[in-house]
């Protein structure tokens, strides 16, 4: 049984620490993001809210009706941007798939309850709004990366009708999840990440996607690098074990740390990339 010490957690979670290159690999994404928003048909900063981290970008597919894949990025819910993961979207665009890239409010300025339900207005916005934009809201899946692995799982457990009850139980039809944090009672006790998220055990509980059901029978794709931290592998494992009715995938990432984990999604070929694009497609 593993103890949840501060040190403990503290290492397992420090994924800056575990990864010298960590800073390059943040100033590369940033420039692949770039170059992908100077050549990509894209639709930028896209309302979604009235605050102004509330926005989205869409990058629609050529073909109409596309199904449309919702990528939600990590960084621990307190940093980076949208303008860091434009490169995601080109491959899927290229397989018929529109993808909208979100950004949402982080923390300290934002409680961790507070961002959920921030992408869960930004999800529901995309369901209104999509077809007004090529795609077509009724194949709507998410894909998210640390963080946003989280943040994606709790749109996978919403009760949308109670929401509002103009919309389906199934709004979420599919995700892919890398790298997710899906228990975050240990987070509470990793001083270096808490003394934003000001989690305590009650909220912890409360917003672990580990101890919610899926809000229906959509199918799930999970994944985390052979070379992340024994926690990060316990949390994928959990989430797989815990909807495992529902679980189409656990993708292997051999030879992947944590941020490289999520760059095999945008990569045509790497399997990862291929089970993504078969889900949405319907294949």
């Amino acid at each position: 049984m593993t103890i949840f010490t501060e040190t403990f957690c503290n290492r397992e979670y420090n994924n800056r620490a575990m990864i010298p290159e960590f800073a390059d690999i943040l100033a590369s994404w940033r420039s692949r993001a770039q170059s992908a928003r100077e050549t990509a048909v894209g639709r930028y900063d896209l309302a979604y809210g009235s605050g102004p981290r509330e926005r989205l970008d869409l990058f629609p597919a050529a073909e109409p009706d596309a199904p449309l894949l919702v990528f939600i990025h990590g960084g621990y819910w307190r940093s980076l941007d949208k303008d860091h993961f434009s490169w995601v979207a080109p491959p899927f665009v290229a397989r018929g798939i529109s993808v909208a890239v979100l950004n949402y409010d982080l923390a300290p300025a934002a409680s961790l309850q507070t961002i959920t339900l921030k992408v869960l207005r930004a999800v529901e916005w995309l369901y209104r709004n999509a077809g007004a934009h090529g795609a077509d809201p009724r194949r709507l899946f998410v894909a998210g990366h640390s963080a946003g692995g989280h943040l994606g799982a709790m749109a996978m457990a919403a009760l949308w009708p109670i929401w509002d009850p103009d919309l389906p139980v199934d709004l979420v039809k599919g995700g892919i999840l890398v790298s997710g944090l899906y228990d975050l009672a240990p987070l509470v006790q990793a001083s270096f990440l808490n003394v934003d998220l000001k989690l305590d055990a009650h909220g912890a509980d409360q917003l672990s996607p580990a101890w919610i059901p899926p809000a229906c029978r959509a199918p799930l794709i999970t994944a985390v690098g052979e070379q992340e931290s024994s926690e990060f592998k316990r949390q994928n494992a959990l989430l797989g074990e815990r909807w495992s009715a529902f679980l189409r995938q656990d993708v292997p990432l051999p030879g992947r740390h944590h941020l490289s984990a999520i760059e095999a999604l945008a990569e045509p070929g790497h399997p990862l990339f291929e089970a993504a694009a078969a889900l949405c497609l319907g294949r």
